[in-house]
């Protein structure tokens, strides 16, 4: 039938242009010199914004290495809002002589309305102009000691919104954390770091990303709610024209899921968060692809395609096709065939892009290269992972849940 096959031919150009999109950023990182920023003075002045329910263990960590930057201290305050915590976390962060803003809200959860509850505080404190900009990071983030000298060096070189390089504190304690400490380190070489050098906008993770009081002054503070919501900032900056920027020489280390369960709720939440975003800001995407010719538009609706809920549409049509005789079974079955034989060679794809991002990555990668070799092979049982999770994601109602951090 001719629905199947333009059904088919969409997904094959969706799918070959992303993975031919990956291709070239592969290249272009491997084969040209990152962006790199001139000295600026120090001499802005910055706010931290930390969302933490029950965080004792770790937020330490995060304050005393935000504590012994080479930029100067007094120029660097710290904002936590204390989320429905049920520990000490807030007296704990309050004896290290930070700001406290306590939250109980047990209807709106999530990191984005405490980010808007602490940002709402602060404008109606009138200390919210205090700041050029503000830093978001997460309880269970390690800064390198050099990370806001080199994203100030990115700020007065003209960017509105930044991001920086996401590394990991426990890449090596088994497969779990290793897979997702890769995709991350995987996405600041190869992605963002071509984004830089194609001149299009970057992605801001969920974490180690900053802001410019005028772009928070757009914002009203923060107003972004959905299950991810720093893939939701990102889409409306892009809307708004902000081109994102990419900091490579500021170094964050985060704390990644050690148990399967763990990673499967997170990922979960990310893949629901992921079909929220584009039900919510897709159309607006492609209409500024489109109509402005805007090359990070595009990138971004590839970033956001649904292909899990097209394959699924794609599946069912066919074989209720099948089943009223409008096509055969056997070319159904080849169909899928076809799938798994795809899905298998994306995963020898993704194991030799993650092995490349160990061999150039390495000197920033604390791990054996015994436990390399094992996580290089590994990597394709996490990510195929992804299929029934974003199958799940589909059907499901994931929330936001919090991951318990043994500060490593």
């Amino acid at each position: 039938m001719a629905f199947l096959t333009v059904l088919d031919i969409l997904m094959m150009v969706l799918g070959g242009a992303g993975l031919v999109y990956q291709g070239v950023c592969v290249a272009m990182s491997l084969f040209s010199k990152p962006v790199r920023f001139p000295d600026a003075p120090m001499d802005r002045r910055y706010a931290v914004l930390i969302s933490a329910r029950n965080e004792r263990n770790v937020i330490g960590n995060l304050i005393d290495s935000i504590r012994a930057q080479t930029y100067p201290s007094a120029l660097i305050d710290i904002w936590l809002v204390a989320d429905n915590c049920t520990d000490d976390t807030a007296d704990v962060v309050r004896a290290k002589g930070c700001h406290v803003i306590e939250r109980h809200n047990t209807e709106q959860i999530g990191k984005g309305y405490a980010l808007t509850y602490l940002l709402g505080r602060m404008i109606d404190m009138g200390v919210s102009d205090d700041y050029d900009a503000y830093f978001v990071f997460d309880a269970d983030n390690k800064l390198d000691r050099h990370y806001f000298e080199e994203m100030n060096k990115a700020f007065q070189s003209g960017f509105r919104i930044l991001t920086s390089y996401r590394n990991s504190v426990n890449l090596a304690d088994n497969w779990v954390s290793s897979g997702s400490a890769l995709w991350f380190i995987r996405e600041s070489r190869f992605l963002n770091n071509s984004r830089m050098l194609f001149g299009s906008s970057c992605h801001v993770g969920g974490t180690g990303f900053m802001f410019s009081r005028e772009v928070m002054k757009r914002n009203k503070g923060w107003k972004f709610h959905l299950l991810t919501e720093d893939l939701e900032f990102t889409m409306d900056s892009v809307l708004h024209g902000d081109r994102i920027g990419y900091c490579g020489t500021a170094i964050l280390y985060d704390e990644q899921p050690v148990t399967f369960k763990q990673s499967w709720r997170q990922r979960l939440r990310w893949s629901k968060g992921f079909l929220q975003v584009f039900r919510y800001y897709g159309p607006s995407l492609i209409r500024r692809a489109v109509r402005e010719r805007d090359f990070s538009a595009v990138d971004f609706t590839l970033l956001l395609c649904p292909f899990t809920v097209l394959a699924g549409v794609r599946l069912v049509i066919g074989y209720l096709f099948a089943a009223f005789g409008f096509v055969t079974w056997m070319s159904q079955v080849q169909t899928m065939v076809n799938w798994v034989s795809g899905i298998v060679t994306g995963m020898l794809v993704m194991m030799g892009l993650v092995a490349l991002t160990i061999v150039v990555e390495r000197d920033r990668i604390g791990a054996t290269n015994k436990e390399l070799v094992a996580y290089v092979l590994s990597f394709p049982i996490y990510m195929l992972s992804y299929v029934p999770i974003s199958f799940q994601a589909v059907f499901s109602k994931a929330q936001w849940k919090p991951i318990a951090h043994k500060g490593a």
